[in-house]
């Protein structure tokens, strides 16, 4: 992915808010891939003809398989300010999955205790006593069901890596193209169906609430089996 490709959904000079396309990291990691950070740098340099390195702040991150919407910093004051929100519970990020399998209530909340394998990359649900577990909770609606598949809305109560993967696996519905946590089921041309598609934050410093939504990419798998634009466009 070029710069150039880069999907902006609002700019000010406080704040970008950027779509991350699937599999793209947020930051630089090792593979060396182009991360979203330095893409949202090098749109801003270009584009306000800045000389030496833009400043952007990590407000927040995706997983690598997880597109959606990110807000960053355009400013050490907007980021102190967001990350203060995301600390206090006031940024709301919404996500939407399809998941796999008989969800027994359509609409839920799913609590587990988390821990991270950081060697393997992999996080796995285990006892409140073992040592480094942490408390995982998210809340779940079933928008729409087709085919054993489910459109759900998820919003996260608290903020752990591979939260909504790990926690619909646990109770057997792990999310369609899921390769690390899923079933191997001929999905394997599929990116993962966790897209976070709705972020409200006030602005740094105009104070404004701030909405912004945006759906997957509906001509593709799975998304494509569901009336999305009912639930993104209200």
């Amino acid at each position: 992915m070029d710069t150039n490709d880069l999907k902006i959904l609002y700019e000010d000079n406080q704040v970008v808010v950027a779509i991350k396309p699937q599999n793209i990291p947020s930051q630089a990691d090792e593979s060396k891939d182009k991360d979203m950070l330095t893409m949202v740098k090098e749109y801003i340099k270009v584009r306000y003809n800045k000389p030496g390195d833009a400043y952007i702040g990590l407000v927040h991150r995706l997983d690598r398989p997880t597109g959606g919407i990110m807000v960053f910093a355009r400013t050490s004051k907007a980021s102190s300010r967001l990350g203060e929100q995301i600390k206090n519970g006031k940024m709301k990020k919404t996500y939407y999955c399809v998941c796999q399998g008989n969800l027994k209530d359509r609409e839920g909340t799913l609590v587990n205790y988390l821990k991270k394998d950081e060697k393997e990359n992999i996080v796995k649900i285990v006892p409140l006593s073992q040592v480094g577990a942490k408390r995982a909770e998210l809340k779940y609606k079933v928008l729409q069901t087709e085919q054993n598949e489910n459109l759900c809305q998820v919003e996260l109560i608290s903020g752990r890596s591979h939260q909504i993967r790990v926690q619909f696996a646990g109770i057997n519905c792990p999310l369609v193209g899921d390769k690390k946590y899923g079933k191997d089921d001929g999905q394997k041309e599929y990116n993962l169906a966790l897209w976070a598609g709705r972020l409200e934050f006030e602005h740094p410093v105009s104070k404004q609430k701030m909405v912004f939504a945006c759906p997957p990419d509906q001509t593709k798998q799975p998304w494509k089996k569901f009336y999305l634009d009912k639930y993104f466009l209200r």
